[in-house]
């Protein structure tokens, strides 16, 4: 039978099943929140296991050379104290070396703690001052050398030189003492032999001293090298203060005519150890009649004045111990210059 026009050929085999509508998804309605229910009992919570303590971290280490600020404030402490004790005790060395000069005691003269330790400044000459600068500056070269951009190979050899220097700290030591068996015959240097054994317990105590792979030395071993280097240092200070202290009395003794000139005016005749200085006697219509001249003074304390007469001998003269009563009158002068060639 014909296919009618218009109609599509069917293929053989199974005839194909008409297309079925795809289900849409149902919308979902906006959830409401559920209203809590009143007195509802809850249901019991499962107990939860014990959390496990947590291990305290150990705390961070400081940097290698870092220090708290209770041992830099320990540290500053002991160093103002030891460097008080130092000037107090150079203060009474120089004073008693000056004064023992003119067969005078610096406590019976009365001097304060205060006036000790002023007297100690003079030790700080400028020989002194300059050996401090460069202690301090000797240390930070390789860093000033870095700045000032010298070559690192010259900068690198420094640093091993001053470690070789460091590392040689006990010949230091070793020749202070060889110093000190040679004692007279290093004077009036025998300060060098306590300062060259405290320099090498010092330098010993840097970490360019130490041998390689330690880093710091035992606590008692540190404390005693700082011991026995400030007990040296203290000698060192009471060598130089004695020297300078008789040295300064010399010389006050030989322009003793540039000091202030004294006049005692008295009542009576005052008896003076030989030889005196220049007498005069005014007469009997004068209050003041007894005049001594030709003295020159050495200290004033407490109405007390030291006096020496022009042209004092150290070996043969004495010190003369006046007291201001009613009975004397001080006249206080200026002394005599002494000619200076122009």
């Amino acid at each position: 039978m014909a296919t009618p026009p218009g109609d599509p050929a069917q293929p053989a085999g199974r005839p194909r099943r008409p297309a079925r509508p795809r289900p849409r998804p149902p919308r979902l309605a906006p959830a409401r929140p559920a209203r809590p229910v009143r007195n509802a009992p809850t249901a019991p919570t499962a107990p939860t296991a014990p959390t496990a303590p947590t291990a305290p971290t150990a705390p961070t280490p400081p940097p290698e050379g870092a220090r708290s600020p209770f041992e830099l404030v320990n540290s500053v402490a002991g160093i103002a104290s030891f460097l008080g004790a130092l000037m107090l005790y150079a203060g009474y060395i120089y004073t008693n070396a000056y004064f023992g000069y003119f067969r005078l005691n610096p406590f019976a003269v009365g001097l304060s703690t205060f006036e000790l330790v002023m007297h100690s400044l003079r030790l700080a000459t400028l020989p002194v001052l300059e050996m401090l600068a460069l202690a301090l500056l000797v240390p930070a070269a390789p860093r000033l050398l870095t700045l000032l951009h010298v070559p690192e190979q010259q900068v690198r050899r420094l640093r091993e030189f001053g470690r070789a220097v460091a590392r040689a700290h006990l010949g230091y030591v070793v020749l202070g003492v060889v110093l000190m068996l040679l004692w007279r015959r290093i004077q009036p240097y025998g300060w060098t032999a306590p300062l060259l054994v405290a320099g090498g317990l010092i330098l010993g105590l840097t970490r360019a001293a130490a041998p390689e792979g330690e880093t710091r030395r035992a606590p008692w071993e540190r404390a005693g090298s700082l011991l026995v280097a400030g007990l040296f240092l203290i000698w060192v200070a009471a060598l130089a203060a004695g020297q300078l202290g008789r040295q300064d009395a010399r010389a006050d003794a030989d322009q003793l005519v540039s000091r202030v000139a004294v006049v005692i005016m008295s009542t009576e005749r005052l008896d003076f150890a030989p030889p005196g200085p220049h007498y005069e006697d005014l007469g009997k219509g004068v209050h003041y009649r007894y005049r001594y001249t030709d003295l020159r003074l050495l200290l004033e304390r407490d109405h007390r004045y030291y006096l020496l007469r022009v042209g004092w001998d150290h070996a043969t003269d004495p010190t003369y111990v006046i007291e201001d009563d009613d009975t004397v009158r001080i006249e206080l002068r200026p002394g005599v210059l002494p000619r200076t060639d122009r």
